[in-house]
């Protein structure tokens, strides 16, 4: 196939380009600079509401990955980027799409576990009702905005991704400093849950949603079993043969985040991937303290 990805240099972006090449797609970047001559890329701007719509005739499938990272202290401008890289992109996308001669079968589009809202304990699949707090109206809208192009008439995924898991960067990259110092430890009371999935996972559960043509509207990309702040923290340091002994305090993290940005880190959700197993997806890692063995091991223990 033939598609078009936004955010292909991102963690995400940058793995699905290669398992994408590696089976043989074509890939064509969405790149926000001027796309060289002869160079297969299409150019946009989702500032400015740029694209060039003529690169993009022709695609089998575009995968929108693009945002501003959640991560850092959340004023009222890291507010606006948050919002506007979602929703504006994704609706300068969706519209160029539904107007194209030769569009598209399949746009999978980026969304987050976070339109759940702070849900305690609840289990959470696709049908849960949305929260209501900063990033659950965030995801709301940004879903919405793909609308446009699932009335003309192009299969619409509404990824909702959740803790992507990897050595490389995300949570899981901010946490191994500490933890490999012996100062690692849970947040707030650890009682909330983390919906994770490793990348090795969310990598083939895309593959998966490309390929299944019957899958449309909104789909959790998460892990079977969602553990605890804690669990995951315990797991962490079991794995790295360290001790979990200094809980960070939620101030700290209201000093550091903002009380908004430190909500991301105390609330969380228990999200199931009910619309993934349903449809025949297999898990390569469904406990987390494999997954952090296998994400943390050389390449040689991996083989």
């Amino acid at each position: 196939m033939k598609i078009a990805v936004s955010g292909s240099t991102g963690l995400i972006g940058s793995a699905l380009t290669r398992a994408l090449t590696q089976r043989g797609d074509e890939i064509v970047p969405l790149v926000r600079r001027a796309v060289r001559p002869g160079e297969r890329a299409v150019a946009w701007d989702p500032d400015a509401g740029t694209i060039d719509r003529a690169g993009l005739e022709g695609m089998d499938a575009v995968v929108h990955l693009a945002g501003e990272n959640v991560f850092g202290r959340w004023s009222a401008a890291k507010k606006q980027r948050i919002r506007d890289s979602r929703v504006k992109g994704t609706q300068l996308i969706s519209e160029t799409l539904a107007t194209l001669q030769r569009r598209p079968a399949t746009l999978l589009a980026s969304s987050a576990i976070g339109h759940y809202g702070d849900r305690g304990d609840e289990s959470l699949t696709e049908d849960s009702t949305p929260g209501d707090d900063f990033l659950a109206k965030v995801s709301r809208d940004w879903e919405a905005a793909t609308q446009v192009a699932t009335r003309a008439g192009i299969r619409v995924v509404n990824m909702r991704t959740g803790v992507v898991l990897t050595a490389t960067g995300g949570a899981l990259g901010m946490m191994l400093p500490p933890f490999r110092i012996g100062l690692g430890g849970w947040v707030g009371s650890g009682k909330q849950y983390v919906s994770w999935i490793a990348l090795d996972d969310i990598i083939n559960a895309m593959l998966h949603l490309l390929d299944r043509r019957d899958i449309s509207g909104p789909v959790n990309l998460t892990a079977p079993t969602p553990v605890t702040n804690r669990e995951l923290a315990k797991a962490l340091g079991k794995v790295l043969g360290r001790p979990v002994l200094v809980p960070v305090p939620g101030f700290a993290l209201g000093l550091a985040f903002g009380s908004e940005g430190a909500e991301l880190l105390l609330g969380g959700q228990r999200v199931l991937p009910a619309r993934l197993v349903s449809s025949g997806f297999h898990f390569g890692f469904t406990e987390v303290e494999p997954a952090l063995r296998h994400l943390l091991a050389s390449p040689e223990q991996r083989r």
